[in-house]
């Protein structure tokens, strides 16, 4: 239950208990699905008000269970004991109120919202009223003794007179809480229920747009260094206009602008033709005669979303972002030691930034293939095949080598067995890597992915996948440096099988025989099967 909620339906039953209201204080404090001792004690109040003993009894009970310290709980039972005939109750609780007064004459439970002073001297004169209602006069009478010499300047009841009743052997009423006498909530958590507009309406106190009465707020967006490129809604309301020919300033608060520049319209036109515009963020007027609406043609794809008119983004920084807790993750098969003379090209790759200046390279099928060999040194009826494994390795094939074949001489380049070996190619204009057709149906040869005489495919490990369900696939963005035993390293363009979401800003994933985690921001989903 929320505390504003209880809050909430904590001050109504107060207000109600106040107008006397017992049937609505009770209603109100029934829905408080998480009882506090106070709320509870404020319920025996009530039941009590509307003389059902033993309800007020049973919210005592609770109280109690609540809040094991709380003296005038154990008072005010014990008073309701004494009214019930259950003496011996009722004596114990008097015991607990006086222990759990830990010798203090006087607890005052202002600071907890009673209004409300439980004196040592109360405790031990009800104390006295369960003896004289067990016929025990001289305990009765020893005990108002006690209680007489702690009264001190404590108020509440004529002692004097409560000795006159003991040695006339008439039973003492017991002492209670005052009808009304509740726990109230603070009032400065009460003042904080309502919603307050603590930021108010932004004011515009200086702008470098004219007249400028924009009192919202809007997120960031990039924007060209010294370019000011204001917030437009669709085509309709564009202001952006292309200048048909050069204009050359012919007066103050003018602009120089060449052919063909694109303008932004900023007011309206004057009596001389001429309108306030924005160009390389400086502002000035130019003739409305010269100025052509302009085709403003926003991409959609993600693809275009990489690419800003001030080039391509840089990558993500090198410092990854927050790392999450580290766990144990499948173990990756250990990769093949490699030949010192003829270095994996991708291990160059995997560990440098891109320049922040130049776009990420695109990588196809026929371009990688080039780097194997040309159409005239394959052999007539054969094709070259590269494959991509943790390291780069060619080789040439018949045409007509089905996929089992194939596999087989793979498995024995890179020294491991077939079993284990996944292959998969790129669709034409696709970056997401595909099982090949032979792993699932028989009788397929590699003559179906090849072009030109040349197949470029990609080599990775079964076992790390084991028991593990691909939840989808990923493309990289830029090379991720391992910083860790436990994370990922991949290359730009690589296909990531997605296994697992760590956290908003970490992956499990697998690539090339390995599985770790990274940052998801290296990585974007080229389409959602």
């Amino acid at each position: 239950m929320l505390y504003n909620e209880l809050l909430r339906l904590w001050n109504e039953s107060v207000q109600a208990v106040d107008s006397k209201d017992w049937e609505g204080a009770l209603a109100k404090l029934e829905q408080i699905s998480e009882p506090t001792s106070r709320t509870l004690f404020n319920a025996a109040m009530v039941h009590l008000a509307l003389g059902q003993l033993d309800l007020a009894l049973r919210s005592l009970d609770f109280t109690i269970a609540k809040d094991e310290r709380l003296a005038v709980a154990f008072f005010q039972r014990a008073a309701v004991m004494m009214q019930v005939d259950r003496l011996e109750e009722a004596l114990s609780d008097c015991i607990w109120a006086q222990k759990h007064m830990r010798e203090n004459v006087v607890i005052d439970y202002r600071q907890l919202g009673l209004r409300y002073k439980l004196y040592s001297w109360q405790v031990l004169y009800n104390a006295s009223a369960v003896y004289c209602r067990m016929g025990q006069w001289e305990q009765a009478m020893s005990t108002l003794l006690s209680a007489t010499q702690e009264r001190g300047q404590g108020r509440g009841g004529s002692i004097e007179a409560a000795f006159t009743s003991i040695e006339r052997k008439e039973v003492l009423e017991p002492l209670m809480v005052p009808e009304g006498s509740v726990f109230r909530p603070r009032k400065q958590e009460i003042d904080q229920l309502q919603q307050r507009d603590f930021l108010g309406k932004a004011k515009v106190i200086s702008s470098m747009i004219p007249n400028d009465d924009f009192g919202g707020f809007e997120p960031l967006r990039q924007q060209k260094p010294g370019f000011y490129e204001p917030k437009t809604d669709g085509p309709q309301g564009s202001r952006y206009m292309r200048a048909r020919t050069p204009y050359l300033a012919r007066g103050p608060g003018q602009l120089t602008v060449p052919g063909g520049a694109m303008v932004f319209l900023f007011g309206e036109e004057d009596r001389d033709g001429m309108i306030n515009v924005f160009h390389d963020g400086q502002s000035g007027l130019l003739p409305v005669s010269i100025l052509e609406p302009a085709d403003i043609k926003k991409s959609k794809s993600k693809k275009d979303k990489q690419h800003l008119l001030s080039g391509i983004p840089l990558p993500p920084e090198l410092e990854p972002p927050s790392r999450p807790q580290t766990r144990p993750l499948s173990r990756a098969p250990p990769r093949v030691s490699r030949s010192s003379d003829t270095p994996p090209p991708s291990y160059m790759t995997a560990t440098h930034t891109p320049p922040a200046a130049s776009g990420p390279p695109r990588y196809t099928a026929n371009a990688a293939s080039s780097q194997a060999g040309s159409p005239q040194e394959a052999e007539v009826g054969s094709v070259v095949v590269k494959v991509h494994y943790t390291y780069n390795i060619a080789l040439s094939v018949p045409l007509d080598t089905p996929y089992e074949d194939l596999k087989e001489r793979i498995a024995e380049k890179v020294g491991q067995s077939a079993a284990q070996l996944r292959l998969r190619h790129k669709k034409h204009g696709s970056r997401v890597l595909t099982p090949l057709p032979g792993e699932v149906e028989p009788g397929h040869t590699v003559q179906e992915v090849s072009e030109a005489g040349r197949a470029t495919l990609w080599c990775q490990m079964e076992d790390p996948l084991a028991n593990r369900t691909i939840l989808y696939q990923m493309v990289a963005l830029y090379d991720y440096a391992a910083q860790g035993p436990e994370d990922l390293e991949f290359s730009e363009g690589d296909t990531i099988d997605i296994l697992g979401e760590v956290n908003e800003e970490w992956l499990e994933g697998h690539c090339a025989g390995s599985i770790g985690i990274f940052p998801c921001c290296f990585v974007y989903r080229e389409n959602s099967s």
